[in-house]
């Protein structure tokens, strides 16, 4: 899908991703890992009856196979993957259960680019939707946007996506479900991501795709194939309702 200008896109609503496009990369990992790395044992021996802890429990255990995994296991298991950077479904539940409950202690503020937040909002006032789709689990992404060092940035988003309700990144049927859901037309949706196979994924759906390239992100050398590009938040410009932001 092409357009004449290549950062003016036609659209109702963007799908954010956020590490390396909203966010530092490094910031989730080296602030955010440790943090959940220190807790997972107490959450699994302590907390292990909790529905959401229970699902991801038995999701690891299948995943690895270990029906009779404990939870000892288990946590090499998700420490394992957090050092791999596996995008598993169970492992980002949990990191979701210790950060929201970090954010909301206070312990915890999240990360926003400086051109990020003034985008959203004008985006969101000029009457785009927003939404977001991360691998990181939906009560991670709402603690995320609840607790920024801008305040709650909750209001600006309509909704959140991650790889349990909406499925695994690199696939279109992704991207269609999310479409679906929103009850937004694909061609009238725009996805950000710094990642190349996310974006063809969503191309393929029929969405707007742009690569965010920002200096120091882990795919910033790597490119964004033959997407379109930006630096920064405010390169790009959407339509919608009238309206050109």
């Amino acid at each position: 899908m092409s357009v004449r200008n290549p950062l003016h896109f036609p659209v109702d609503a963007v799908v954010l991703d956020i590490e390396g496009t909203t966010s530092a990369t490094g910031f989730v990992v080296d602030v955010l890992y440790p943090y959940s790395r220190a807790r997972f044992g107490e959450l699994l021996t302590e907390r292990a009856g909790e529905p959401a802890v229970a699902r991801a429990i038995a999701q690891v255990r299948e995943l690895t196979g270990e029906p009779d995994a404990d939870a000892a296991a288990i946590e090499k298991t998700l420490n394992t993957w957090l050092d791999e950077d596996r995008k598993a479904t169970p492992l980002k539940t949990l990191q979701g259960v210790v950060w929201s409950e970090g954010f909301a202690r206070g312990d915890l503020v999240s990360h926003f680019y400086d051109d990020v937040v003034p985008a959203l909002r004008a985006w969101h006032a000029a009457g785009s939707a927003l939404y977001v789709y991360s691998s990181g689990s939906v009560p991670a992404q709402r603690a995320w946007f609840t607790h920024s060092p801008q305040g709650d940035l909750m209001p600006l988003v309509s909704g959140l996506y991650d790889t349990e309700n909406a499925g695994p990144k690199q696939d279109p049927a992704s991207y269609r479900r999310i479409a679906e859901a929103t009850g937004v037309a694909p061609g009238r949706l725009l996805f950000l991501s710094d990642r190349p196979g996310e974006l063809d994924a969503a191309r393929a759906a029929g969405w707007y795709a742009v690569g965010v390239r920002r200096p120091g992100e882990p795919y910033f050398e790597q490119g964004v194939g033959d997407h379109a590009q930006a630096g920064t938040f405010d390169e790009i410009t959407v339509s919608t309702n009238g309206s050109t932001v």
